[in-house]
């Protein structure tokens, strides 16, 4: 057996950035963009009004006081996606909506709060400053201005700043393509009616499901009976994938043919069994293939969590890798132990936790129940992983360290 770490850089030092494509803008969220990005426009395109109010030429207003206020007539109207109709002149304002383009002849704009409408004039109490709430040209962006760098990840703000500068296509990387196939003569997918001593496939569904959380595109492989031929002709079903997962069938039993299924298809392993616990007989292998990338794939523990640990711990850190991510890992914390935790046994522990957060901001955590392998209500119930080492208990009151799964802030 290895150690996670070590497992963990055997695997990403044979795992590559992919290729990009041209995706709709609507399609980039999540995605890592390719392309560096410099303005074409200037935004706003045009000096516009950041209030509801007046425009007006700040010097007509000076010397404006309480005592000796400033009548200004109302001579012209401007909305938001329209233009003044002329020029401001001497002595007057025009009515300006937030977002209308300030008019030419103008150079300030007074909320209207802060004035007072009288018989189609405006009477202002106080001087105006030049510039005053009004949002510059290029104000953002202006033309030349390099505004997103390539590897960034596209969050929803930057999907805010490409449709403002007219961007309806964009390159990113591609989001990996992910087979998943599960094996065992005990496993009916949904739509079957399991027999004696079988059982639904959950294993699937779960990966599949982490898959797209990854930033990958799942493609299900089906289910596949403990044959050799039948998970070798499965697996090949896989191979213009840029990724691979089985589940079950890689331990040493009698019906474990996923290792054998590989060699067959000329795949080189790099690593089998890991020293953690649940998910001790994972193995990790590359298929040589036509391009110039050889095919990872990953053939993990048949019992729901283990499937879904091992995936957190391994296959998602290489699925990030392939669609061109820098931060590969979920973060980690510590928290304080309320009940003790105990890992018998002398690999280290990945134990299902709830969090919670104490009033001095810190996190706690509690086992979500009983460990084993095959309940997957521990997972449903798990914020995070609690990292222990073998034949340790932890204390209440001690901290751990955590992966966080989901933050309960």
């Amino acid at each position: 057996m290895i150690q996670v770490e070590e497992a963990l850089e055997r695997i990403l030092a044979r795992v590559g950035v992919l290729g990009d494509e041209q995706v709709p803008l609507a399609r980039a969220l999540r995605r890592i963009l390719s392309e560096s990005i410099v303005s074409g426009l200037d935004v706003p395109p045009w000096p516009n009004s950041s209030m509801d109010g007046y425009a007006l030429r700040s010097v007509d207003t000076q010397g404006a006081s309480i005592r000796a206020p400033i009548r200004l007539s109302v001579s012209g109207r401007v909305a938001a996606g329209h233009l003044a109709d002329r020029a401001l002149g001497a002595g007057e304002a025009f009515r300006i909506f937030t977002g209308g383009p300030v008019p030419e002849g103008a150079d300030s704009v007074i909320p209207q709060e802060d004035v007072r409408a009288d018989s189609g004039a405006i009477v202002v109490s106080r001087p105006v400053g030049t510039g005053d709430f009004i949002r510059p040209q290029g104000e953002d962006m202006r033309v030349g201005d390099g505004v997103l760098e390539r590897g960034r990840l596209l969050g929803p703000a930057e999907m805010g700043l490409l449709a403002a500068l007219g961007r309806s296509q964009v390159r990113v990387l591609r989001r990996p393509r992910v087979g998943v196939l599960s094996t065992g003569d005990e496993v009916v997918d949904l739509g079957g009616h399991p027999g004696p001593g079988q059982i639904l496939n959950a294993n699937t569904y779960s990966l599949m499901a982490q898959i797209d959380e990854a930033g990958g595109d799942p493609v299900s492989l089906g289910v596949a009976q403990d044959r050799l031929d039948e998970i070798e002709a499965r697996l090949r079903w896989g191979l213009d994938c840029d990724l691979v997962i089985s589940s079950a069938g890689v331990s040493v039993g009698e019906h474990d043919f996923v290792k054998a299924a590989l060699e067959r298809l000329g795949a080189e392993q790099h690593l089998w069994l890991v020293d953690m616990r649940p998910g001790k007989p994972i193995a990790f292998a590359t298929i040589p293939s036509v391009g110039t990338r050889a095919l990872p794939v990953f053939a993990l523990p048949g019992n729901p969590v283990s499937a879904m640990v091992t995936f957190e711990l391994f296959v998602r850190p290489a699925l990030l890798r392939l669609g061109g991510h820098t931060r590969l890992h979920r973060p980690l914390v510590r928290a304080r132990v309320e009940a003790r935790i105990a890992n018998p046994g002398r690999r280290r522990g990945y134990l299902r936790v709830t969090l919670s957060v104490g009033e001095d901001g810190g996190y706690r955590a509690r086992l979500t129940g009983d460990q084993s392998s095959g309940i997957l209500r521990s997972m449903v119930a798990a914020d995070g992983l609690a990292v222990v080492p073998g034949d340790t208990s932890i204390e209440a009151g001690a901290t751990v360290p955590v992966i966080l799964l989901r933050d309960v802030r």
